[in-house]
């Protein structure tokens, strides 16, 4: 079939092929969420460099996502453009942490958007910087990760504390859940910093975070030292590190989606709140609540003041790298603490 999106002709091969047995959900219906929820992906996505999580197939049991180990999944992520692409699907030129680069999709109208989704785009990755610019991030991302013997309720505490110590910053955060556990918070920063810098000032604001909630947060990379806490990811500021967009859907059974929410909905919410089924009529009537996201742009210079302060005052200097990388200027022993040897 072929749908209209603005100006463009899409098509829609296998529109009856079901993507979520479990709900009766077929690939066309899976598309119509996207248009309905069409302004709020685009403003997720728009002139962003784009990784696109593909599950062709769609998500039944068993299904599993390919990784870099094992190739045999189901699904996969997609970082370059796929050929024969429609002229009107722009890219982006991205490098990543290996020197090598790629040309992304760059959304830029939501004819794209439907096109990824006939491709089995569930989950759209957007890189937290603009195509003006993709060397310095114009978004600081916050991503509250509850470790085992957490949950969601424990992410949404720690959520409200970082708030706190932000407008103490003069920063303000806009909230969404993962889809998933997990809470997102993003902060619209002006594009100054590069990735190190701006995932420097986010290992030190997480440590202040956790410096107020000892028992509750933690930013050790290892999981062995996390213990049941919620752990505030600041490798998601790496280079070539993504979170799910707003609207996304998650590939579970359940086909949630990640929701943008008000500080005075986080506290009430769950995610299970938020799905293909109920998010159309919720973005119906309040719209795209992570619009500010675009219009706003806080000065990190606080967040940068407090890693200068840490290490001068404190001694603490970087912490551990994504295992892909290349071994980074400053970067503390990359091993996992119970396996080091003293070497003295």
């Amino acid at each position: 079939m072929e749908i209209t999106v603005g100006d463009r002709a899409v098509r829609v091969s296998n529109p009856d092929k079901p993507y979520f047995p479990e709900l009766g959900l077929t690939k066309r219906q899976i598309v119509e969420y996207f248009l309905s929820v069409g302004d709020g992906i685009l403003g997720a996505l728009r002139e962003r460099p784009t990784t696109l999580e593909r599950w062709p197939g769609g998500v039944f049991e068993g299904a599993k996502l390919s990784t870099r180990a094992d190739n045999r999944g189901d699904a996969f992520y997609q970082k370059r453009i796929p050929k024969g692409a429609p002229d009107y699907v722009e890219t982006a030129r991205i490098a990543f942490p290996s020197g090598r680069s790629a040309d992304e999709v760059c959304p830029t109208e939501l004819a794209v958007v439907a096109w990824a989704v006939n491709l089995g785009t569930l989950t759209f990755h957007p890189w937290p910087v603009s195509r003006a610019d993709v060397d310095r991030p114009d978004q600081l991302r916050i991503d509250l990760d509850p470790q085992p013997g957490t949950d969601f309720t424990d992410a949404v505490k720690v959520a409200f504390t970082v708030r706190e110590l932000l407008a103490e910053h003069g920063i303000e955060a806009f909230p969404k859940t993962s889809g998933g556990r997990g809470v997102h918070l993003y902060v619209p920063i002006e594009p100054r910093w590069t990735f190190v810098e701006v995932r420097r000032a986010l290992i030190a604001f997480g440590r202040s975070v956790a410096r107020r909630m000892p028992d509750e947060v933690t930013v050790n990379w290892w999981k062995e030292e996390r213990g049941s806490r919620i752990f505030i990811d600041y490798n998601q500021m790496a280079r070539d590190r993504t979170i799910a967009s707003a609207y996304s859907i998650r590939p579970t059974q359940r086909a949630l989606v990640s929701a943008p929410v008000t500080w005075d909905e986080l506290g009430d919410v769950h995610p299970e709140d938020f799905s293909v089924l109920t998010m159309p009529a919720r973005f119906a009537q309040v719209g795209d609540l992570h619009a500010p996201v675009a219009e706003k742009a806080f000065s990190l210079e606080p967040l940068i003041e407090l890693a200068e302060r840490d290490e001068r005052d404190n001694g603490l200097g970087d912490l551990p790298y994504p295992p892909d990388y290349p071994k980074m200027p400053g970067e503390p022993k990359r091993v996992q603490p119970s396996k080091a040897r003293d070497d003295t």
